[in-house]
């Protein structure tokens, strides 16, 4: 098995030319389950299985803590895909998110500025062995183009909701 970075690179290039070669095998729709358990606390699990994660309460971040969190998971995924499939080999890398929000609007007031975040910056750090200048750049361009999770914040998406609100009755 050919390793870098813990990615077999192998698998990689399969997945890379079967995605050239059909775009469909791209594609991906994840469908996710939220539930409520009490306060601002939610479960999320995914409908393919896996571990359920919780969040909001006092003891796990909120969700708009988890988007920041997100893009920059997302990054650290992107570098380290594209990095080892360039042959470079990562001594560690960090990114660090920042963003601002402000829940007015959330909380019910009536103002003008919406309550998702005003902006996000993120600063990343990444050392490696042997990467030229011009690898890096890739790296860096690579993050402000295909990043999954940042195009998504970038560029407007269609949100649609299905509210499907009833009213539970007593048991008398």
């Amino acid at each position: 098995m050919n390793q870098i970075n813990g990615m077999d690179i192998d698998e990689l290039r399969s997945i890379v030319a079967a995605a050239a070669e059909d775009p469909r095998k791209a594609e991906r729709d994840p469908v996710v389950l939220a539930r409520w358990l009490g306060g601002d606390r939610a479960e999320v699990t995914m409908a393919s299985g896996g571990a359920p994660v919780h969040i909001g309460g006092d003891d796990a971040p909120g969700a708009m803590r988890i988007l920041l969190m997100a893009m920059a998971a997302c990054d650290v995924d992107v570098i380290a895909t594209r990095a080892s499939l360039l042959g470079i080999e990562i001594e560690s890398l960090t990114v660090e998110a920042t963003g601002h929000f402000n829940v007015q609007r959330y909380l019910g007031l009536d103002v003008p500025v919406g309550p998702g975040y005003q902006r996000i910056g993120y600063t990343v750090h990444l050392k490696t062995r042997g990467a030229t200048a011009e690898q890096l750049e890739d790296l860096r361009v690579a993050l402000e183009s295909d990043s999954p999770v940042a195009d998504t914040l970038k560029r407007q998406v269609d949100v649609n909701l299905d509210f499907r609100g009833e009213v539970a009755h007593a048991v008398a």
